[in-house]
């Protein structure tokens, strides 16, 4: 991998990693295209580590808050709105943290498959567009209740299917439970990292024994790359559903879908 191609994938990591459209399929895409696998184990931990930092850099102020509270209700401090929703991300997180355990492997194996990922890219793309379209509402993520988390956190483990986006169908299941768009996405960005950091360790692990194949300049290079294009992504995705909401990202996933399918033939 040269340094190009490298900035070139971090890049799109970084974009897509918190947009509604699935990273995997991107990269996906770009192997079919090109020919190439888009990067060894070591890469792939230094983008998510990029991410991970973006997204923890991001909503610092919240997450110190959380962390505060949360540690007070531990010895029986007074339950706050940041203590509640501190622990709906921890329980939210089971699901999908079981079901990785559980199924990463075959899901992996079984579900790679250009035209299922275009599948779930168009398919889970159209019910995002449904969410936003018929049952967004004005709840914020302070008022998620258990069974709110629940659904969220089962929503999560769908990721497993490749092309679903965590992100996407996170934020799907919060509008069908009536939050508003802002709310929706920021906790979905939240409950992503104990998610990347778990995965990010266990692949870890992994490189731990297989090792190292990258140049350690390359791989520092593409983890800025990532965490700067995670950051300004997160910062101007907010924005930019103030205004106009998720469309542009179904009609995004029903064109990838359909690039995937005429790559894949």
């Amino acid at each position: 991998m040269d340094w190009i191609q490298a900035l070139l994938l971090a890049l799109v990591q970084g974009l897509t990693e918190f947009l509604p459209v699935s990273s995997q399929a991107h990269l996906v895409l770009y192997s079919l295209v090109s020919g190439e696998a888009y990067q060894g184990i070591d890469f792939d931990i230094v983008l998510h580590a990029g991410s991970l930092v973006a997204v923890v850099i991001y909503f610092r102020h919240e997450l110190i808050a959380m962390a505060v509270d949360w540690l007070r209700s531990l010895v029986g401090g007074p339950r706050t709105p940041d203590s509640a929703l501190a622990w709906w991300i921890i329980l939210a997180t089971i699901p999908a943290g079981v079901a990785g355990l559980l199924f990463k492997d075959h899901a992996e194996a079984a579900l790679r498959s250009p035209m299922i990922m275009a599948a779930a890219l168009i398919g889970f793309g159209l019910l995002l567009g449904w969410g936003d379209w018929r049952h967004r509402g004005q709840r914020d993520e302070y008022t998620l209740g258990l069974k709110d988390v629940l659904i969220i956190g089962f929503a999560q483990a769908l990721a497993l299917i490749p092309g679903t986006s965590r992100s996407g169908i996170t934020i799907t299941a919060a509008l069908f439970l009536g939050l508003n768009r802002e709310s929706a996405s920021r906790f979905s960005f939240l409950l992503s990292i104990p998610i990347i950091a778990a995965a990010g360790l266990l692949a870890a692990l992994d490189l731990a024994e297989s090792g190292v194949e990258s140049g350690v300049g390359l791989l520092f290079m593409a983890f800025l790359a990532a965490a700067v294009s995670t950051y300004a992504c997160i910062h101007f995705f907010l924005a930019f559903i103030k205004k106009i909401g998720m469309f542009p990202f179904v009609v995004y996933r029903v064109i990838l879908g359909c690039l995937l399918i005429i790559a894949a033939v």
